[in-house]
């Protein structure tokens, strides 16, 4: 696959060129330091992708998309998040957030293979069943208005509100369309464990247990979380999984 690497800075060009050197699929056809060298290159070398920055001197990424008339598929590299969700608006395959990681980089193409792939988010879920999130990866987030770019490590507990989902991560409780038992087909089990029919825990986060009625346990995550109440069917493996 032809692609152009789009940024005004060169040595994120350079970095961005070292990191697909792993990628023997990607042949990198030329750079571009700005829309108007970009929109040349994109007219003479028709490159299938492109790795588009955001913020350029004179016109930003979008303005460039917006004056093609028929745009690549693009990955954008960015060091901002507050444009996710406007990427997603213009059909980016995927947004990267500078410092690029190697993991991130390859998930993004791998969906290069699967363009109809749906992402974890207010509108899209996930990858596909076999492909579990890991720690590292990065999921798109909305509620309304506002969005989030938030690595799954982060995610601290989710909550089951019918067919919708409360995700708390940081101070933020976002409710997105998708219900629990969705969410957790896509959560790694070795660092996320669904307690009850309401909630899904980060193991990781569990700062305080306690008993409750017939074996159960009582599980305290952040400090202004709900009390997360666990029956003895689930305590027995929970306790297991915690060492306890």
């Amino acid at each position: 696959m032809r692609a152009l690497l789009i940024d005004d800075e060169r040595l994120a060009r350079s970095e961005l060129r070292r990191l697909l050197r792993a990628h023997a699929e990607i042949e990198i056809v030329g750079e571009a330091a700005n829309a108007t060298q970009a929109e040349e290159k994109i007219r003479a070398l028709r490159p299938d992708l492109i790795f588009l920055d955001v913020q350029m001197p004179g016109r930003n990424g979008f303005e460039l998309l917006v004056d093609l008339p028929e745009p690549p598929r693009v990955i954008f590299t960015t060091a901002y998040d507050q444009y996710a969700l406007k990427a997603f608006e213009f059909g980016a395959l995927d947004y990267l957030l500078k410092p690029i990681e190697p993991a991130r980089l390859s998930q993004a193409l791998i969906r290069l293979q699967r363009p109809n792939e749906d992402k974890f988010a207010a509108e899209k879920v996930a990858p596909a069943p076999e492909n579990v999130l890991r720690e590292s990866d990065q999921v798109f987030l909305k509620d309304g208005e506002r969005c989030w770019l938030v690595r799954v490590s982060d995610l601290r507990l989710l909550e089951s509100e019918g067919n919708y989902a409360r995700v708390y991560f940081a101070d933020n409780r976002p409710l997105i369309p998708r219900s629990l038992q969705t969410l957790e087909s896509r959560l790694d089990p070795q660092l996320f464990f669904r307690v009850s029919r309401q909630h899904i825990i980060n193991l990781r986060f569990v700062r305080k247990v306690e008993p409750w009625f017939d074996g159960g346990l009582s599980l305290w995550l952040g400090e202004r979380d709900p009390q997360i109440k666990v029956a003895r069917r689930r305590a027995q493996e929970l306790r297991e999984r915690l060492s306890l």
